[in-house]
Order: C-alpha cells, then structure tokens, then sequence
C-alpha cells in the first residue's frame, strides 16, 4: 500500500449506506430548527407533499414497502417519493424519532411562513370560516381538528392558550394537513376580523342559525368550555342537538358536526364537492 492509499478516506463501496449516511446527517443538521415540523409516518408526508410543504429530509426503514404504498396510496406522489426518500438501518431511525410510526416513514419539513398564514385568516372578503379553538387541552384533538379544517377547505384553524399546534403530536394526528390550511397560534384579542359564533350549552340549536361564511366559530375543551372573554364578544351562542344527561361530545366531533352544518347551508364556491 503507498503512502497515499493509507491517507486517503475510507469510501464506501455501497452507494445505498453512503446515502443513508447522508439522510441521517442531513436529519440532525435541521433537526434543531425551531422551526422544523417532523413529518411523522408515510401518510403526514404524502400530504405535506401534495401541499407544497418544503421537505428538507425523508427517510424509511423499508424503501420498498414505502414505494408500495405511494403506488397504492398517492400515485401522484410515486415519481418524487422514489428519489426523495432514502433508506436507513431501522436502528438508525429508532435513533432519530421518539416513535417510529406503523409505516416506518419519517421526514423533517419547515413549518408554514407565519406571517403568510396570519395575512390569509385575516383577509376579507372571507367565503369560509375559521376554526377556533379557545384553549384546547389534548394535541391528538387539535390534529384531529386541522384534517377536518382541512378536508371541509375552511380558511384555517387558530388556537389560543399554551398548546403549540404544529407540536409533533399535533401534527401526527393531522396527517401533515397543516399544510393544506392555516394553522396558527394568537391570544383572544389577536383574533381576525369576523363575527364569533361561540358554541355553548345555552346557544340557539345550530339547526336553526347559518353560519356566515366569514365566521370566526369558537369551541372550548370539553371540561372548561369557551373563555368568558370570547362569549361575551359572541355575534351568536350556537348549540348541537344533545340527548339529556350526555355531558359534552369530544372537540373533534363537536367541530365536524359544525363544519358540516356549515357545508350543508353555505352557498361558498369553496364547500368541497359544489360544482
């Protein structure tokens, strides 16, 4: 061996462990962005894709099993998932999330330009409501709440209190639908423009009110209910039809039954399905 073949850097013959190499240092350099979102299982990268999230890292420990699932799932993803995603030992992606999902997928994305949400939920004329959540307590609720916003096309979803929406949890139990709407934290007086239809137990059964189009509909945790602050301001205290003695129907729930109300009455171009 010469002088120079014993100084020169090890290279490995294998471009796949060179690459997972590559995915696994890419993953710890964008890891401590404040503002990294991590994208959780196959399905919170799919839609975060088809949304136009900015991907800096995705992995797999099954790059086939991956690549199965987009030609079943998201076809329209299968031609940018085969070179974007890149294979890594299971261990090593044990390694780099807390919990790794069923589908053994996971992808680091940044998050949504705050200041381009905040200017989108407060732009008038609004042809759909927002969705706000008064100090919600559970983060699987608050997903759950951003895939319904998002599958009803309303205008976004704001939360107030200490909760972080875009948490990972959050963002797990939304499949990455963050990015299909507005998602954003603000105080009760920071709220956007618009009349508040406040969901509570003494409202006017929601049968009989329509819901404007740019509404702000406020709902409360199921223990604590909707702010005094927020009530007072109410343009309408709003209530769904409940059989005695049930105490509250769960956040998501209580959301989706609205949504769909407001779906059913608005004349918006933006209700899915209207043609």
């Amino acid at each position: 061996m010469t002088e120079d073949e014993a100084t020169r850097p090890e290279v490995s013959a294998d471009p796949a462990a060179t690459g997972a190499a590559a995915a696994v240092r890419r993953w710890r350099a964008v890891a401590t962005d404040p503002d990294t979102v991590l994208l959780d299982g196959f399905h919170a990268l799919k839609h975060a894709l088809r949304f136009g999230a900015a991907v800096h890292v995705a992995v797999t420990a099954d790059k086939d099993a991956t690549l199965r699932l987009a030609a079943d799932l998201a076809t329209d993803l299968t031609a940018d998932l085969g070179p974007r995603v890149a294979e890594i030992p299971v261990g090593a992606l044990r390694e780099l999330v807390a919990r790794v999902h069923p589908t053994a997928v996971a992808a680091l994305a940044a998050r949504s330009d705050r200041e381009a949400n905040l200017a989108a939920l407060a732009r008038l004329p609004r042809q759909a409501p927002v969705v706000v959540l008064d100090n919600p307590r559970n983060l699987g609720n608050v997903g759950a709440v951003i895939r319904l916003a998002a599958g009803f096309g309303v205008t976004g979803v704001i939360t107030t209190g200490d909760l972080d929406p875009w948490h990972p949890n959050a963002v797990r139990s939304g499949a990455g639908l963050h990015y299909a709407t507005a998602v954003e934290r603000t105080t009760a007086t920071g709220l956007p423009p618009g009349p508040l239809y406040v969901l509570d137990p003494e409202g006017k059964d929601i049968r009989a009110t329509e819901l404007p189009d740019d509404a702000l509909i406020v709902f409360g945790s199921e223990r604590h209910g909707v702010s005094g602050e927020l009530r007072d301001r109410a343009a309408e205290l709003v209530a769904l039809p409940m059989r005695a003695q049930v105490s509250s129907y769960n956040l998501a729930t209580s959301v989706g039954m609205t949504l769909y109300h407001w779906a059913a009455t608005s004349r918006s171009p933006l209700v899915p399905g209207r043609f």
